[in-house]
Parts: structure tokens; sequence; C-alpha cells
């Protein structure tokens, strides 16, 4: 044992700390990814509400043949509540919150439902989505709690 030049014993050296296998950095790397997502997705969605309250007349056509009759206020509220729930997700994911983590399952899966729908229209595109969707849904699922252990 030293002695420094304050009469204290030197402090213990402490074994380096063992680094995590570079594969947990990839799935930490693909939960933050989704977070970033999340959260750009919540941005466009709030633009998307003011837009459709502030100007109603972007969204004006006509009803014929679809299953809802469009509403420029309640498609603005909706996609100001969604796009709060989706930013707060995305953030909540960054900072390892389970329940942000549900909420990105949940919008990622209804993103692959949705991408699986327009499958016929966009073959090529629409499987490079729902495959990076199903790699995201899986990252938050079985990696999502990595990112908190992480920060600690």
């Amino acid at each position: 044992m030293t002695i420094d030049h304050r009469g204290d014993p030197a402090p213990r050296q402490t074994p380096p700390r063992e680094s995590p296998a570079p594969e947990a950095d990839t799935w930490v790397g693909l939960v933050v990814f989704a977070g970033i997502m999340l959260l750009a997705l919540g941005v466009f969605q709030l633009m998307e509400g003011v837009t459709a309250l502030l100007h109603g007349e972007a969204y004006l056509m006509t009803a014929e043949g679809m299953l809802i009759e469009p509403n420029p206020q309640t498609w603005g509220w909706t996609h100001l509540f969604l796009g709060l729930l989706s930013g707060a997700a995305g953030v909540g994911i960054m900072l390892g919150q389970t329940w942000a983590r549900a909420v990105g399952v949940v919008f990622t899966a209804a993103g692959a439902l949705i991408h699986f729908l327009f499958l016929a229209v966009a073959p090529f595109w629409c499987s490079i989505l729902i495959s990076l969707e199903v790699v995201v849904i899986y990252a938050l699922i079985a990696h999502g709690g990595d990112i908190r252990r992480r920060r600690h």
C-alpha cells in the first residue's frame, strides 16, 4: 500500500468493468432508433393535426367510396393526441421507460399492419418497412430494458 502526500492510503485500483458484448450495442442502437423514429412520427403527426385544425380545407375530399366520412376537426384532434403520445413514447423509450416500450410496440405493429395492407401496391417498399418494423418490435420487447441498464 502506498501513502499519498496527505498521508492517506492510495485508493485501491478496481478491476476494469467488462464491456458488454458488441451485439448488445446493436440492440441498444435499434432501441434508440425506435425512440427517435417515434419522436419524429410524433412531430409529423402534430404538424398534421395543427394543419387540419387551422386549415381544414387542406383535407377537403369527397366521402364517396370511403368507409368513414372525413372530418377535419376530428382528424386534427386525433393527430394531435397521437402525436403527443408518440413523441412522449419516443422520449420514454430513450429513457428506458416500460410504458413507452409498450406504446412503441403498439405503434410499430399498427404501422406493420398498415404496410401489410399496402403490400400489393408497393411490394418492395412495404416488405422493407415490415421487415424493419419486425426488427424494431423485437428490439423493443427483448432489448428495450438494456437502455436503462446502460444508463446506470
